[in-house]
């Protein structure tokens, strides 16, 4: 170890050897300053995380008793609410179970994260008010429905009590139902006849159906053609007729056009669907609707049939429909 010489050099003059002393007992006195800041700081540190390490597990203790007591109380609570109803005392099982698991996170909660844990013993109390109140209004529900079964069991008591006396009385009034509805049923047969019949009366027939094969030029002209190669699409036109019994108004009519095999054209994306038949009551499909305005006489009534793809050459069948009735019917023929 070296030892610091604080003796005067011999040439050295008294005052400044003297000089020369205060300044190193000046540069111990600082040392031992700083030293001893540095130790007083390292225990005042030392002193406060303990401190908080004790505040901490003081709050841990505080939590946990809260916790439980909290908890038990919650049971306490649950339990007092049990009966002798099974779905009752099914939600109140469910709701221990809840709790439980409640209970275990927020203990684990509270060794890492106690800001954390008190938020959530917070809520764990909100979350009772809710079963509680849930568990009342299920109560309350049972009470009402115990009453409602009392009701109905006095009731039945007294039905009982009459239904010997109303025995008579109800074969009669059976035997009288049973003649009304046999009248009715006929009166409603009767009605769906005349109301058929009406309906009948009252289909717009059509006259002078024809069919025209079109080819679209280049310039967007059509022009009529009869192979069934060139024709890209079908005119359909038709009279309608007087008919006096129809009201005027908006009439649908429902073109059925029919392939050499016997198959309807049909394509959904252009109108194409399935009506019923008012006389047969089957299912038709047909090709193409069309709406016009019929004031009780004879109009010109055209619609077109452009499927896209290449028409078969051979005898074709076209049959219109109104209301649910075949209206008028032909043949027309591709090449």
């Amino acid at each position: 170890m070296t030892t610091t010489n604080v003796n005067p050099s011999p040439n050295a003059t008294p005052n400044q050897a003297r000089q020369r002393l205060i300044a190193i007992a000046a540069v111990i006195v600082a040392a031992l300053l700083i030293v001893n800041g540095i130790l007083l700081y390292s225990w005042l540190s030392q002193k406060k995380v303990a401190a908080q390490t004790t505040a901490d597990l003081e709050e841990s203790e505080r939590l946990r008793e809260e916790l439980d007591l909290q908890y038990n109380g919650a049971l306490a609570d649950l339990e007092d609410m049990r009966g002798k109803n099974d779905e009752l005392n099914a939600l109140i099982d469910s709701k221990e179970a809840e709790l439980k698991d409640a209970r275990d996170k927020i203990d684990r909660m509270i060794k890492n994260d106690l800001p954390r844990a008190k938020s959530e013993i917070k809520t764990l109390k909100t979350q009772l008010e809710g079963y509680v109140a849930e568990i009342n209004d299920l109560k309350a529900q049972n009470a009402q429905l115990a009453e409602s079964n009392t009701a109905l069991q006095e009731e039945k008591s007294l039905l009982t009590s009459d239904l010997e006396q109303s025995k008579m009385t109800n074969e009669e009034l059976a035997a009288n139902k049973a003649a009304l509805v046999s009248e009715k049923e006929e009166l409603s047969a009767r009605n769906q006849d005349l109301s058929k019949t009406v309906n009948f009366a009252s289909v717009v027939k059509v006259e002078d159906l024809e069919v025209t094969g079109l080819a679209t030029r280049d310039s967007g002209k059509a022009v009529k053609k009869s192979a069934a190669k060139n024709v890209d699409q079908l005119e359909i036109c038709f009279n309608t007729t007087a008919n006096e019994v129809a009201r005027p108004g908006s009439e649908n009519f429902y073109i059925r056009l029919i392939s050499p095999t016997g198959e309807t054209l049909a394509i959904e994306e252009l109108g194409s669907g399935i009506m019923t038949s008012s006389k047969t009551n089957e299912k038709i499909r047909y090709t193409q609707m069309t709406t016009a305005d019929y004031s009780n006489d004879a109009s010109r009534v055209c619609a077109s049939w452009t499927p896209g793809q290449q028409f078969q050459e051979g005898t074709y069948q076209v049959e219109v429909y109104n209301k649910g009735f075949l209206a008028g019917t032909s043949t027309f023929k591709l090449r």
